[in-house]
């Protein structure tokens, strides 16, 4: 809801103050087993009970089908609600009003200003950014060097954050409230001392638009290779990251027939195909392709072409995109993959090869239906019974998501011929809807303790979800960001959130990052807990995860100035560095 959208501190609150277990048990009965409770679970059918309740993440989990979440996301499934209206059920409940929404009546006139408000105020900071980009010869030359057009930079908007801290603050000071540039996501606020500060800074800035061209957000790139390198605009009245697709308004208005839409993964493709003159690509926003994203793509065109590197992660990118896209799939619309060659990405592809080859590539192009199978096949062995069985148990998790359509007959029949396995058999509706008929293990801790361990990083972020308290113990942990190491942007983004706000809990942790690439190694991690309350345990166990992440870090950097001491040799100041990092090895 564009307008529906309420403080991010209330909904913080609203989950601190609910208990999952008590909207849980008031439509599902459920029975405490340990420290959890279980219930059969109210969204598959089953009669050994796999939904489980985690009173202390205020986390629910069903290991039959998979539902899980938190009170939000419970009513949401159980009653059909959409968020906002899960919001005013469950703030209803403990009798807390519902702040800049009427129940159920549509926004205000006075939220239909506020909204017009930053509209007006991100379209004057996109022309004030675009205004700086003229007088920044070092974005200028960025630009130049990844050999984009005038023509292109002024159809895209693209702009220039310049270097300080307060130019967004100075500039629209008199036109705009502190407040307005706080909600717009311009202007970030300290909780702990209310300092405010601009977001952008030394940035190229790419406006994002939603549908009827208004500017809703803004994507920043550094000029080098700092991390992080890209920053979205956060969640606020005006956008939403799950809803809105970059450069989805500009292929509507530069293509005379658009009859087909291709995904990548980041603004420089988009704005590089557009030059070369593939104007209908479009990018998510650091988010998974949702089902917003394909009711708004399916509406435009009947075809869909998900772009990605061919390497491993775009792979996996690509395996989301499907399991996503599933339960969207309908007769007359249809969804392809094409993969790159390995180091190529559609920026550096189509300058090498063209439009003409590029589009032509589209003919190579996976179904959906041959992609899932593709994948399937690559994990288990169908030449074997047990490998069929549990090629056609993973099949059916996915299938029971997918609705009845011509394209899933044809996947069924496919199926069938590849594992001689009869369509009647594979029809039957226990075989698709995988009921589990062994009971399932119930305690987070028996079930991923294991996989939670094999690294320190998911190891210490399973620690702060259990108890964010936790967080006191860490000091100085900006070494974990720049150490590179695979999730320390998860870790070290989740010791900031819980620092700003520290009253808050694991199921609020969870909606913050609802629909983004966060979600979903959190909800995993969210699984497990550990075996014990005790603070002075959890407290150790963390610290010794930071030691083991900071000693490997340190290793890291020992190894690339060991290499770069044997090629070009270290100057002084690295020397020193080298010398002090030896030194505090063990």
């Amino acid at each position: 809801m564009a307008f529906g959208r309420v403080p991010r501190e209330f909904i913080d609150d609203l989950l601190v103050r609910a208990d999952v277990v008590e909207v849980i048990n008031a439509r599902v009965p459920l029975k405490k087993k340990g420290r959890e409770y279980t219930a059969c679970c109210p969204f598959h059918n089953e009669k050994t009970p796999s939904f489980t309740v985690s009173p202390s993440k205020q986390f629910y989990h069903c290991f039959g089908c998979g539902v899980h979440g938190s009170a939000l996301s419970f009513l949401m499934e159980y009653e059909h609600l959409d968020f906002i209206e899960a919001i005013e059920s469950l703030a209803d409940s403990l009798g807390i009003p519902v702040p800049r929404e009427q129940s159920g009546k549509g926004p205000s006139q006075a939220q239909l200003q506020r909204a017009k408000n930053l509209f007006t105020l991100l379209e004057d900071a996109n022309k004030y950014y675009q205004l700086q980009l003229k007088s920044a010869p070092n974005a200028i030359e960025y630009l130049n060097n990844r050999e984009l057009s005038q023509k292109i930079i002024q159809r895209f908007n693209i702009g220039y954050a310049p270097v300080g801290w307060d130019n967004i603050l100075k500039t629209f000071s008199n036109s705009y409230s502190e407040q307005q540039l706080i909600d717009s996501g311009l202007v970030i606020q300290k909780e702990e001392n209310n300092k405010k500060y601009d977001r952008y800074r030394d940035r190229i800035m790419f406006p994002i638009r939603n549908r009827k061209g208004q500017v809703v957000g803004f994507g920043g790139r550094v000029l080098g290779d700092e991390k992080p390198k890209y920053i979205n605009s956060p969640e606020t009245t005006v956008f939403h990251k799950g809803s809105e697709l970059y450069g989805f308004y500009e292929a509507r208005l530069n293509t005379q027939k658009l009859d087909r839409i291709i995904v990548v993964e980041g603004y420089m493709d988009v704005i590089a195909l557009a030059q070369f003159g593939v104007s209908y690509a479009v990018a998510t926003l650091g988010t998974a392709t949702t089902s917003d994203h394909l009711k708004q793509l399916f509406r435009a065109v009947p075809e869909v072409i998900f772009c990605f590197d061919g390497d491993r992660a775009g792979r996996e990118a690509a395996w989301r995109a499907l399991e996503n896209a599933i339960p969207m799939t309908q007769d007359g619309k249809e969804i392809r993959f094409l993969f790159l060659p390995d180091g190529e990405d559609p920026d550096t592809q189509i300058r090498k090869i063209g439009k003409d080859a590029f589009e032509a590539a589209y003919d190579q192009a996976t179904s959906l239906t041959a992609y899932f199978i593709e994948k399937l096949n690559e994990r288990f062995n169908i030449t074997s019974d047990e490998g069929k069985a549990r090629f056609l148990g993973e099949a059916s998790k996915h299938l029971k998501n997918m609705p009845d359509t011509l394209i899933k007959d044809q996947l069924l029949a496919r199926l069938a011929k590849l594992t001689n396995v009869g369509i009647k058999t594979l029809s039957r509706r226990d075989l698709i809807n995988n009921e589990k008929r062994s009971e399932p293990s119930l305690s987070f801790s028996r079930l991923s303790n294991r996989e939670v361990r094999q690294t320190p990083i998911r190891y210490a972020v399973s620690l702060l979800l259990s108890d964010p308290t936790l967080v006191k113990y860490i000091d100085n942990f900006e070494q974990i960001a720049l150490s590179e190491l695979p999730g320390s942007d998860l870790l070290t983004t989740l010791i900031e959130t819980i620092q700003e706000s520290p009253q808050i809990n694991a199921a609020a942790l969870l909606e913050r990052w609802r629909n983004t690439e966060f979600e979903a190694p959190l909800i995993h991690l969210m699984k497990w807990q550990p075996e014990t309350d005790d603070e002075d345990v959890l407290r150790c166990e963390l610290q010794d995860c930071l030691r083991q992440i900071r000693k490997r870090a340190n290793e890291i950097k020992i190894e690339e100035m060991i290499h770069k001491a044997r090629t070009t040799g270290l100057n002084d100041q690295e020397t020193e560095e080298y010398a002090f990092l030896l030194r505090n090895r063990d």
